[in-house]
């Protein structure tokens, strides 16, 4: 099974996730900070994703705040044009598979979308995936 992960190498979460995609199998990186985004392709991921641009909005060490976008009168246009504009306010990590899309926050949410665990992967009590020393 392939995988996509919009990835963020800064952030603890998305770095597992794509530790257990690795896992599973074959998995393309996408560093979204550096490819950026077009309204199109968040729509669509969104969509996908069953999340709304508002629920996708990452609000923590961003400035989305100074741009006003946690303000609930502000449009989902707006948030997607300002994420557009800024990658860094989409949170992460957002991964697809054949099986469908998820923000996978916690973690745990991208066995959602595989087959089977890969080896070597438990679940703790609160549904995050980790990997196992080998």
């Amino acid at each position: 099974m392939s995988a996509r992960i919009y990835h963020n190498p800064g952030c603890g979460t998305s770095r597992n996730v794509l530790a257990v995609l690795r896992a599973a199998g074959p998995v393309e990186v996408v560093d979204y900070l550096k490819a950026g985004w077009s309204a199109d392709q968040l729509r669509a991921l969104f969509a996908a994703a069953g999340v709304t641009p508002r629920q996708a909005l990452r609000v923590k060490g961003t400035p989305a705040a100074e741009l006003v976008l946690t303000d609930p009168a502000v449009s989902d246009e707006a948030i997607l044009a300002a994420m557009v504009a800024h990658p860094v306010l989409v949170e992460r990590p957002f991964v697809t598979t054949p099986k469908g899309a998820r923000l996978c926050r916690p973690s745990g949410r991208v066995l959602e979308l595989l087959e089977t665990p890969p080896p070597g992967v438990t679940v703790k009590a609160d549904g995050s995936a980790v990997l196992e020393a080998p």
